[in-house]
């Protein structure tokens, strides 16, 4: 009976390291290297280096736009790095908007490794970058999360003062994520990154604009209803179509006429 049990506690033991480290592997596709810069589509920009409270040092590009009316800080998915959002950073240049796009932990040239702690602390030194140093006015200052960066984003909300939330695909917490992906097994309480961004959106009175692909493989359209559903006023939806990854290029220029008309509406 003794050997039985030490045997159980050691079979649990083993498999919370496995759940833990697969749990890193799942959320987390950093890519080091840069493969393409804003002026390689017609951009000037500032390489931008800062370091969050720990001391970690994050890097990312701003981009400024002349007679910007209002300055997106770009929080992006949990794959790849900065480099692979050029084409959005001169979407929003051409609306007149700066655009501050940095790399989490462990992500392109930003030191570390990534983790949900750190993410937020990397969030919150971006915001302190364009406050502190670029000056940038509290109220035109739009968070903006993309998938994994939804969390960034909706976290930071509740912490600092802006203008605007805007949240494209993204996921409720990775605990209602893992329920779903992972059906037959229960992972989902095994979770330690739990991005509970849903406990934490009917916190803030900002505008939000929620942007949903109906047709979302990774993260399923329920999860933006549920945000929609929580959120208070004023909010606004858009659905898209298309896949979790092409669906904002796909309809890219009536999704930026929505953002843009969403903005001009509540930035003054």
């Amino acid at each position: 009976m003794l050997k039985t049990v030490l045997y159980l506690i050691v079979f649990i033991f083993l498999f919370l390291i496995y759940a833990h480290l697969l749990e890193r592997k799942i959320i987390y596709f950093p890519a080091k290297i840069i493969e393409f810069e804003p002026s390689d589509v017609g951009l000037a920009y500032e390489d931008v280096f800062f370091k969050a409270q720990d001391g970690l040092e994050l890097h990312g590009w701003f981009v400024p736009a002349p007679d910007a009316y209002a300055t997106v800080l770009y929080f992006h998915g949990n794959a790849g790095n900065i480099s692979h959002r050029v084409e959005i950073a001169k979407m929003f240049n051409e609306k007149k908007m700066n655009f501050f796009i940095i790399d989490y932990r462990g992500f392109g040239r930003s030191r570390g490794s990534p983790n949900e702690k750190g993410i937020y602390l990397d969030a919150l030194a971006a915001y302190n970058y364009l406050v502190d140093i670029k000056g940038i006015c509290l109220k035109k200052i739009i968070l903006y999360g993309k998938s994994l960066g939804v969390a960034a984003a909706i976290d930071l909300a509740t912490k600092v003062k802006a203008g605007a939330l805007i949240c494209e695909s993204g996921f409720t917490s990775t605990q209602d994520l893992a329920r779903e992906i992972y059906k037959f097994i229960p992972l989902w309480l095994f979770v330690s990154q739990k991005y509970d961004s849903l406990g934490k959106i009917d916190k803030l009175d900002i505008p939000k604009l929620i942007i949903h692909s109906q047709n979302d493989e990774i993260i399923p359209f329920s999860h933006a209803k549920r945000f929609f559903e929580r959120a208070r006023e004023p909010k606004e939806l858009y659905v898209m179509r298309g896949g979790h990854n092409d669906a904002f290029y796909i309809h890219s220029t009536e999704c930026m006429e929505r953002i843009d008309n969403f903005l001009r509406k509540h930035i003054k």
